[in-house]
């Protein structure tokens, strides 16, 4: 059973989460004491030391006077205030204690809220609504990342956005739950209860649970524009539910038909195709069925015979759903079928049903006479195939089964009553007393079940109302595939096709369901006094459609005048994607003309998972353009869907599910263990889900943080249909964010207190290193820029990223460092200091759509220019755009050569030191032209600084260099340009080293013949684009001089 939380719950939820706050900040209070005695007891140790030195000299940059392990702590922030930050900095990173209180000061401050009046252009987006039935679980968490990301860097990017939230009633989920509630805590089936007061409880439930998922999303950081929230039964939305039905029935868009439906017995309704899942089965096997004590036997077929009705023999059918021969009113066979050629036009006999007479039939559409005795018993009541050939050959529509599931009057008196799985076993029964029994075998089948109650569907045959989806589907299809009136853009183009093969393929839409949570079908039902049949249905002309009763019994007046007559209302509710459909109008208080719905609709983008592109996407897009006339939205990103880390699908009967409040809080495994004790899980399912959590995660979940968490799902988009969620990818990410957090830490000491930002610099007159971190950041912006505007989402995260990890924090901060210890370095301080602040101030902004909560903490400590107006919050600030005067490619390219040239050393540090350590070692670099050897020779600095060097010479060589420097030195190759030595102490091994050129020089040789190989190919000179053919002649010089070079040595 899903859990469900009453207001004591939540109570107890909400107090729990704040005991484990304040449990986390006494942890961090403490850790902070800890490491100031640590401190204290080293420098009072090491006194007079190097290092003592050095810890002074950075003590005296933090702080004068003695740290006080309060000034880390931040102080209490009143509920809704803005974050009141603690003096310095923390040591380390805290998801909870940086994403505390941004989120309600964010919501308090109106920064979510879309102004209709607003001259900006507008960008909507509608939050699919998740359902009322409980908790959001980690597809939902990437649903809020996607869009949430979205919306930020488009606020930010000067337009009006609104990004509504909202809930789905979800019909057939919530009802069952409650039921399910009901039952367990009073014993009580709803049909106890009827139907008033069952209605006031899901209500009471839903008044009780339903903040859960707000819940849920304020903790995501959404910023989703509260004033709006959407319910899809509250008084407005249930207000454009019922105009829609009566414009589209009007319009003869909607109707009532009696047609085979996919019935739930548990339910007592109709459902759709959506709510079926699909179990294959191999041969005979047992299932555990609601209703039914013991296991119900599937995967068998069963033969048995009818006699003919002139004596002269007997017809053998086979069926996997014998029960159902109490329906059947043919048996056919192929009309080419030479054996069974004698018996067309004869009858059969049923042996249960007295009176009841089988013709044999011809049908060569349904029937293979290869397959099985190529006879088959139809029943046309109970099987989509059968109810074709019904209707061709005009047979007899008999309905064996009540709502319930048991056999009604029609199956025979023998079995009236019954249970179906229960008359199964006593039709077979039946069958061998009267010797028509032949056998059973185990045969393959795709078995079908409701998703909610696992109950087995039943076809049957039942009055509902129906959609016509052509017209509709065929403007659908249009507007997204016909490019001069095209309209509808799929981000991700496979989509276009799979809309194309659904939309041309489309059937008409049942929206009614057997159920009583949800918008009561505005129909009534006029039985007149003389009428024959007095049954609620019998004429389908008696029925009208109106806004209220009091509409209907207008028109009922009107069209039956002078008539005696009764109206009652039709109990049925409509299907939940009906109202979900009606979401882009409703949302923005359609039918009414709202100023919102003036200055909002049609909404920008319809982002939600590829699973019901069908389901919701195509009918949002029918039903809005044939009520408004214009598109919901005018572009459609389909997410992948989560699967754990395994590939499996999140399912609630493997128990592999994951709360993402348990990947941003954490979770033991106990935690993990006690939710699924209780879940519904059976105890097979139950002990098989606790091995999975304990194997998956045998420390539990750790505390990532809402940051780490949406970073790690947005990075996710770019696997294809599917996301294998691994945690350690997303605490892989939660520590990033540390390191981010110190290198702003780093920033911030030695930016100093009196520190004044410039907003305009001057690249041309600052060093390599400062020249280079601005280009660098200036093409992160262009291609984070470029993406988003792309929808590539993982490439935009990626990028910036990398910009933040491998350039910013790994190269930037380490080479700048020797500007702050050493006093020579006046000028190159100041530089680096002024372009420290811009990279932090615009990679935070740059960042801030992914991780909300981190930038805005780090960005409310960065100083300030003077007389330059600071806006209230980082994401009420502009997103950065290029600058011209940073790009810079001189720059980059010295600053490749001086990193390809640190990494070629590390390499080479890796082979001649058994453990990494930090012993600085005596390098040389050889140089082969001009140009290399001057860049080399001018960033000596930043070489020793990266590569942790004692010295670096710089030779150009000449001819007689090479061998000097070969003697007792290990060499790494840069490029064909370049090589770096080690001057190391002990002798090298001269066969080891030999060796090693040997395997060089084969491996190159083999890169240079794969090449030529290509090159000389047929055809290469005039297919192969002239870019590649240029590529492949730049590899093959290259390869050729590192060739030249290692024969040489």
């Amino acid at each position: 059973m899903e859990q469900i939380f009453t207001e004591k719950d939540l109570e107890r939820k909400k107090k729990n989460e704040e005991k484990r706050r304040e449990k986390e900040l006494k942890k961090q209070k403490a850790l902070e004491k800890a490491e100031l005695a640590q401190l204290k007891a080293e420098e009072a140790e090491q006194d007079g030391t190097e290092s003592s030195k050095k810890s002074k000299k950075k003590s005296v940059k933090r702080c004068d006077s003695e740290e006080n392990p309060q000034d880390f702590i931040d102080p209490e922030t009143p509920f809704g205030e803005k974050k009141r930050l603690s003096s310095l900095m923390a040591k380390a990173y805290s998801p909870v204690a940086v994403e505390k209180s941004w989120y309600e000061w964010w919501e308090q401050s109106g920064f979510f809220k879309a102004d209709a009046k607003s001259s900006k252009p507008a960008f909507v987006i509608i939050l699919p609504p998740p359902n009322v039935t409980g908790i959001l679980h980690t597809g939902h968490a990437l649903t809020s990342a996607v869009e949430d990301t979205i919306i930020r860097w488009k606020r930010m990017s000067g337009f009006n956005t609104l990004w509504i939230p909202g809930v789905d009633h979800a019909g057939i989920a919530t009802q069952v739950v409650v039921e399910k509630y009901i039952k367990s805590k009073r014993g009580l089936s709803r049909h106890d209860l009827g139907r008033e007061e069952f209605i006031k409880e899901v209500w009471k439930w839903k008044n009780q649970s339903g903040g859960t998922i707000m819940l849920q999303q304020r903790r995501l950081g959404a910023s989703l524009d509260w004033s709006r929230e959407c319910f899809t039964m509250d008084e407005q939305r249930s207000k454009a539910v019922t105009e829609a039905f009566v414009r589209l029935y009007k319009e003869g868009l909607i109707y009532r038909d009696n047609r085979m439906v996919n019935w739930d017995c548990s339910l007592r309704s109709a459902i759709s195709k959506d709510e079926v899942t699909y179990i294959e089965i191999k041969e005979r096997t047992l299932l555990e069925v609601p209703g039914y004590k013991k296991p119900v036997e599937f995967g068998l077929l069963t033969s048995f015979a009818y006699l003919l009705e002139d004596g002269s023999g007997e017809i053998i059918v086979a069926t996997t759903r014998v029960e159902t021969m109490l329906g059947d009113t043919a048996i056919a066979v192929h009309p080419d079928d030479a054996r069974y050629k004698h018996l067309h036009g004869k009858f059969a006999v049923h042996p249960f049903i007295n009176g009841r007479k089988l013709p044999i039939i011809c049908d060569e559409e349904l029937v293979d006479p290869n397959f099985g005795t190529g006879c088959v018993k139809i029943t046309p009541a109970h099987d989509p195939n059968d109810f074709a050939v019904g209707k061709r050959h005009n047979l007899e529509f008999i309905n064996i089964f009540t709502e319930d599931g048991k056999i009604n009057s029609d199956g025979g008196p023998e079995f009236t009553g019954m249970l179906r799985f229960t008359a199964r076993e006593a039709v077979v029964e039946a069958l061998r007393k009267k010797g028509l029994y032949r056998g059973a075998k185990n045969n393959e089948m795709r078995l079908e079940r409701c998703s909610r109650t696992n109950d087995i569907i039943e076809p049957m045959i039942k009055p509902q109302w129906y959609v016509n989806c052509q017209i509709m589907g065929k403007k659908a299809l249009d507007v997204a595939i016909n490019d001069e009136n095209k309209k509808l853009e799929f981000i991700q183009k496979q989509y276009t096709a799979e809309w194309r093969r659904w939309l041309e393929n489309t059937h008409d839409w049942c929206i009614s369901r057997q159920l009583w949570w949800g918008h009561r079908i505005p129909a009534w039902y006029t039985t007149l006094e003389e009428d024959q049949l007095k049954d609620v249905g019998s004429y389908n002309d008696h029925w009208i459609v109106a806004r209220s009763e009091e509409e209907a019994q207008k028109e009922a007046n009107h069209r039956f005048s002078g008539k005696k007559f009764a109206l009652s209302r039709d109990p049925d509710v409509l299907d939940t994607w009906f109202s979900s459909a009606l979401s882009p109008l409703s949302n923005l208080g359609w039918p009414d003309e709202t100023d919102d719905l003036k200055a909002f609709y049609p909404t920008s983008v319809l982002e939600t998972g590829h699973d019901i592109l069908f389901f919701w996407v195509a009918r949002m897009v029918m039903l809005c353009m044939q009520l408004s006339g214009d598109v919901p939205f005018n572009k459609v990103y389909m997410h992948p869907m989560i699967r754990d880390a395994h590939g499996r699908k999140m399912s609630k009967s493997l128990g592999n599910g994951i709360d993402p409040l348990e990947v941003i809080n954490g979770e033991t495994l106990a935690g993990l263990h006690k939710r699924l004790e209780n879940s519904n899980l059976d105890p097979n399912q139950l002990l098989l889900a606790k091995e999975g959590n304990a194997k998956d995660f045998p420390k539990g979940i750790p505390e990532c943080g809402a940051d780490a968490l949406r970073f790690a799902l947005v990075c996710y988009t770019a696997q294809s249909d599917r996301i294998n969620m691994d945690i350690k990818q997303v605490n892989g990410y939660r520590e990033w964010c540390n390191k981010l957090w110190n290198a702003v830490r780093f920033a911030m000491i030695n930016l100093g207190d009196g520190y004044t930002p410039l907003l305009t610099l001057h690249p041309e007159t600052m060093p390599l290193s400062c020249q280079w971190i601005l280009s660098v950041l200036n093409n992160a912006i262009s291609k984070t820029v470029d993406s988003l505007n792309a929808y590539d989402f993982s490439d935009a995260a990626n990028t910036v990223h990398h910009w933040w990890k491998y350039q910013f924090c790994d190269v930037y901060i380490e080479v700048i460092k020797p500007y702050f210890t050493k006093p020579e370095f006046g000028i190159e301080r100041a530089h680096a200091q002024h372009v420290l602040w811009i990279c932090l101030e615009t990679g935070l902004r740059l960042l801030h759509p992914f991780m909300p909560f981190v930038t805005e903490e780090l960005w409310q400590r960065l100083p300030w220019p003077k007389d330059c107006e600071r806006k209230a919050s980082i994401m009420i600030c502009d997103y950065p755009s290029p600058i011209e005067n940073w790009r810079n490619e001189k720059a980059e390219t010295a600053m490749e050569i001086i990193l390809m040239t640190k990494t070629a050393l590390n390499a080479k540090r890796e082979t001649l030191q058994e453990k990494p350590k930090k012993e600085r070692l005596q390098a040389f670099a050889l140089c082969e032209n001009e140009f290399t050897f001057k860049i080399v020779q001018s960033h000596e600095l930043e070489i020793i600084t990266l590569a942790y060097l004692s010295s670096l010479e710089v030779v150009l060589n000449r001819g007689g260099e090479q061998a000097t420097l070969l003697a007792g030195s290990a060499f790494e190759i840069v490029n064909e340009n370049l090589k770096v030595y080690f001057k190391v102490d002990e002798a090298i091994d001269e066969e080891t080293k030999s060796e090693k050129i040997r395997k060089t020089i084969d491996d190159i040789q083999k890169q240079i013949e794969k090449l030529r190989k290509i090159m000389s190919g047929s055809g290469y000179e005039e297919k192969v684009p002239a870019n590649i053919k240029e590529d492949n002649m730049t590899k093959l010089t290259k390869l050729l001089q590192e060739l030249g070079f290692f024969n040489d040595l």
